[in-house]
Protein backbone atom coordinates (compact mmCIF):
# COMPACT_ATOMS: atom_id res chain seq x y z
CA UNK A 1 0.00 0.00 0.00
CA UNK A 2 1.39 3.38 -1.02
CA UNK A 3 1.86 6.08 1.63
CA UNK A 4 1.15 9.77 1.12
CA UNK A 5 4.85 10.60 1.08
CA UNK A 6 5.56 7.87 -1.46
CA UNK A 7 2.69 9.08 -3.60
CA UNK A 8 4.32 12.45 -4.19
CA UNK A 9 7.50 10.79 -5.39
CA UNK A 10 5.99 8.42 -7.95
CA UNK A 11 6.09 11.04 -10.72
CA UNK A 12 6.97 14.74 -11.03
CA UNK A 13 3.45 15.20 -12.42
CA UNK A 14 0.36 13.54 -10.97
CA UNK A 15 -2.04 13.20 -13.91
CA UNK A 16 -5.53 14.50 -13.15
CA UNK A 17 -7.81 12.50 -15.44
CA UNK A 18 -11.48 13.15 -16.24
CA UNK A 19 -13.21 10.19 -17.90
CA UNK A 20 -16.71 10.30 -19.39
CA UNK A 21 -16.49 6.67 -20.50
CA UNK A 22 -15.06 3.95 -18.27
CA UNK A 23 -13.98 2.05 -21.39
CA UNK A 24 -11.25 4.67 -21.85
CA UNK A 25 -9.76 4.09 -18.39
CA UNK A 26 -7.51 1.13 -19.16
CA UNK A 27 -6.13 2.50 -22.47
CA UNK A 28 -5.36 5.85 -20.80
CA UNK A 29 -3.66 4.07 -17.91
CA UNK A 30 -1.55 1.98 -20.28
CA UNK A 31 -0.59 5.12 -22.22
CA UNK A 32 0.52 6.93 -19.08
CA UNK A 33 2.40 3.85 -17.90
CA UNK A 34 4.04 3.50 -21.30
CA UNK A 35 5.32 7.05 -20.97
CA UNK A 36 6.83 6.31 -17.58
CA UNK A 37 4.08 7.68 -15.31
CA UNK A 38 2.90 5.02 -12.88
CA UNK A 39 0.25 7.02 -11.03
CA UNK A 40 -3.06 8.63 -12.00
CA UNK A 41 -5.88 10.46 -10.26
CA UNK A 42 -9.34 9.82 -11.70
CA UNK A 43 -11.61 12.66 -10.66
CA UNK A 44 -15.08 11.84 -9.34
CA UNK A 45 -16.66 14.44 -11.60
CA UNK A 46 -18.43 12.00 -13.91
CA UNK A 47 -20.72 8.99 -13.45
CA UNK A 48 -18.04 6.78 -15.03
CA UNK A 49 -15.32 7.65 -12.52
CA UNK A 50 -15.71 4.89 -9.93
CA UNK A 51 -16.01 2.20 -12.60
CA UNK A 52 -12.90 3.65 -14.23
CA UNK A 53 -10.97 3.44 -10.96
CA UNK A 54 -12.07 -0.16 -10.48
CA UNK A 55 -11.03 -1.19 -13.98
CA UNK A 56 -7.57 0.34 -13.73
CA UNK A 57 -7.00 -1.13 -10.27
CA UNK A 58 -8.00 -4.54 -11.53
CA UNK A 59 -6.45 -4.58 -15.00
CA UNK A 60 -3.36 -2.36 -15.17
CA UNK A 61 -0.36 -3.78 -13.35
CA UNK A 62 2.09 -1.19 -12.10
CA UNK A 63 -0.39 1.68 -12.13
CA UNK A 64 -1.24 3.33 -8.81
CA UNK A 65 -4.73 4.70 -9.32
CA UNK A 66 -6.55 7.02 -6.96
CA UNK A 67 -9.77 8.98 -6.76
CA UNK A 68 -9.78 12.76 -6.89
CA UNK A 69 -12.34 15.48 -6.27
CA UNK A 70 -13.49 13.52 -3.22
CA UNK A 71 -15.84 15.90 -1.44
CA UNK A 72 -18.00 13.71 0.84
CA UNK A 73 -17.45 10.88 3.31
CA UNK A 74 -19.62 8.67 1.11
CA UNK A 75 -17.38 9.26 -1.89
CA UNK A 76 -14.32 8.38 0.18
CA UNK A 77 -15.85 5.05 1.16
CA UNK A 78 -17.06 4.26 -2.35
CA UNK A 79 -13.65 5.07 -3.85
CA UNK A 80 -11.98 2.74 -1.37
CA UNK A 81 -14.47 0.00 -2.24
CA UNK A 82 -13.71 0.53 -5.94
CA UNK A 83 -10.03 -0.20 -5.36
CA UNK A 84 -8.51 3.27 -5.17
CA UNK A 85 -5.01 3.35 -3.71
CA UNK A 86 -5.28 6.98 -2.60
CA UNK A 87 -7.76 9.81 -2.16
CA UNK A 88 -7.40 13.46 -3.20
CA UNK A 89 -9.71 16.22 -1.96
CA UNK A 90 -10.04 19.82 -3.18
CA UNK A 91 -10.54 21.02 0.40
CA UNK A 92 -11.27 19.46 3.75
CA UNK A 93 -14.01 19.38 6.33
CA UNK A 94 -13.59 17.52 9.60
CA UNK A 95 -16.07 14.86 8.51
CA UNK A 96 -14.37 14.29 5.18
CA UNK A 97 -10.92 14.02 6.75
CA UNK A 98 -12.17 11.53 9.32
CA UNK A 99 -13.87 9.38 6.69
CA UNK A 100 -10.86 9.47 4.39
CA UNK A 101 -8.47 8.52 7.19
CA UNK A 102 -10.82 5.72 8.23
CA UNK A 103 -10.33 4.05 4.82
CA UNK A 104 -6.64 3.58 5.59
CA UNK A 105 -5.70 4.88 2.15
CA UNK A 106 -3.06 7.48 1.40
CA UNK A 107 -4.67 10.90 1.54
CA UNK A 108 -3.78 14.10 -0.27
CA UNK A 109 -6.07 16.67 1.39
CA UNK A 110 -6.61 20.05 -0.20
CA UNK A 111 -5.57 23.30 1.46
CA UNK A 112 -5.39 26.84 0.11
CA UNK A 113 -4.39 28.82 3.22
CA UNK A 114 -1.90 28.62 6.05
CA UNK A 115 -4.70 28.08 8.56
CA UNK A 116 -6.09 25.16 6.56
CA UNK A 117 -2.63 23.63 6.29
CA UNK A 118 -2.08 24.01 10.05
CA UNK A 119 -5.43 22.35 10.85
CA UNK A 120 -4.50 19.38 8.70
CA UNK A 121 -1.05 19.20 10.28
CA UNK A 122 -2.72 19.04 13.70
CA UNK A 123 -4.37 15.82 12.51
CA UNK A 124 -1.03 14.34 11.53
CA UNK A 125 -1.28 15.14 7.83
CA UNK A 126 1.92 16.65 6.49
CA UNK A 127 1.54 15.85 2.77
CA UNK A 128 -1.04 18.18 1.22
CA UNK A 129 -2.56 19.32 -2.04
CA UNK A 130 -2.25 23.08 -2.60
CA UNK A 131 -5.41 24.00 -4.50
CA UNK A 132 -6.27 26.02 -6.49
CA UNK A 133 -2.57 26.67 -6.91
CA UNK A 134 -2.40 29.50 -9.42
CA UNK A 135 -5.46 31.28 -8.03
CA UNK A 136 -4.07 31.01 -4.48
CA UNK A 137 -0.75 32.70 -5.14
CA UNK A 138 1.17 30.00 -6.95
CA UNK A 139 4.91 29.64 -6.53
CA UNK A 140 5.29 32.72 -4.34
CA UNK A 141 2.61 31.55 -1.92
CA UNK A 142 4.23 28.14 -1.51
CA UNK A 143 7.63 29.73 -1.02
CA UNK A 144 6.17 31.89 1.74
CA UNK A 145 4.39 28.95 3.40
CA UNK A 146 7.68 27.06 3.63
CA UNK A 147 8.98 29.62 6.14
CA UNK A 148 6.60 28.99 9.06
CA UNK A 149 5.65 25.43 8.00
CA UNK A 150 8.86 23.80 6.75
CA UNK A 151 7.78 20.24 7.52
CA UNK A 152 4.81 20.26 5.13
CA UNK A 153 5.09 18.86 1.61
CA UNK A 154 2.80 19.89 -1.23
CA UNK A 155 1.40 18.78 -4.56
CA UNK A 156 0.15 22.05 -6.07
CA UNK A 157 -2.73 21.60 -8.52
CA UNK A 158 -4.93 23.99 -10.44
CA UNK A 159 -3.93 26.06 -13.44
CA UNK A 160 -0.45 24.53 -13.71
CA UNK A 161 0.91 23.88 -17.20
CA UNK A 162 3.91 22.14 -18.67
CA UNK A 163 5.56 25.57 -18.85
CA UNK A 164 4.92 26.59 -15.23
CA UNK A 165 5.46 23.15 -13.65
CA UNK A 166 9.29 23.42 -13.45
CA UNK A 167 9.04 26.57 -11.32
CA UNK A 168 6.94 24.69 -8.78
CA UNK A 169 9.19 21.64 -8.84
CA UNK A 170 12.18 23.80 -7.91
CA UNK A 171 10.58 24.64 -4.54
CA UNK A 172 11.90 22.84 -1.47
CA UNK A 173 8.40 21.99 -0.24
CA UNK A 174 7.07 20.62 -3.54
CA UNK A 175 7.64 17.03 -4.67
CA UNK A 176 5.21 16.90 -7.59
CA UNK A 177 2.48 18.91 -9.29
CA UNK A 178 -0.99 17.90 -10.40
CA UNK A 179 -1.77 18.40 -14.06
CA UNK A 180 -4.68 17.69 -16.38
CA UNK A 181 -2.63 18.31 -19.52
CA UNK A 182 -1.26 14.74 -19.56
CA UNK A 183 -4.65 13.30 -20.52
CA UNK A 184 -6.48 16.05 -22.42
CA UNK A 185 -10.15 15.48 -23.12
CA UNK A 186 -9.73 15.90 -26.87
CA UNK A 187 -7.05 13.20 -27.01
CA UNK A 188 -9.23 10.83 -24.99
CA UNK A 189 -12.25 11.53 -27.19
CA UNK A 190 -10.16 10.84 -30.30
CA UNK A 191 -8.71 7.66 -28.77
CA UNK A 192 -5.28 9.19 -29.40
CA UNK A 193 -3.53 7.26 -26.66
CA UNK A 194 -0.16 7.65 -28.38
CA UNK A 195 -0.42 11.40 -27.75
CA UNK A 196 -1.06 10.75 -24.06
CA UNK A 197 1.97 8.47 -23.88
CA UNK A 198 4.09 11.22 -25.46
CA UNK A 199 2.82 13.79 -22.96
CA UNK A 200 3.60 11.41 -20.10
CA UNK A 201 7.13 10.94 -21.35
CA UNK A 202 7.58 14.70 -21.50
CA UNK A 203 6.23 15.05 -17.95
CA UNK A 204 8.76 12.57 -16.58
CA UNK A 205 11.53 14.75 -18.02
CA UNK A 206 10.37 17.64 -15.81
CA UNK A 207 11.76 15.94 -12.71
CA UNK A 208 13.87 18.32 -10.66
CA UNK A 209 16.94 17.17 -8.71
CA UNK A 210 15.91 15.91 -5.29
CA UNK A 211 16.15 18.61 -2.64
Amino acid sequence: MVTSSELLRLSPVLPVVVLDDADDAVPVAHALRGGGVGVMEVTLRTPAALDAVARVAREVAGMVVGAGTVTTPQQARRAADAGAAFLVTPGCTDGLVSAALHTGLALLPGAATVSEAMRLAERGLDVLKFFPAEASGGVEALRAIAGPLPSLRFCPTGGITTDSAPRYLELANVDCVGGSWLAPKDAIAAKDFAAIEKLARQAVSLAAPRK
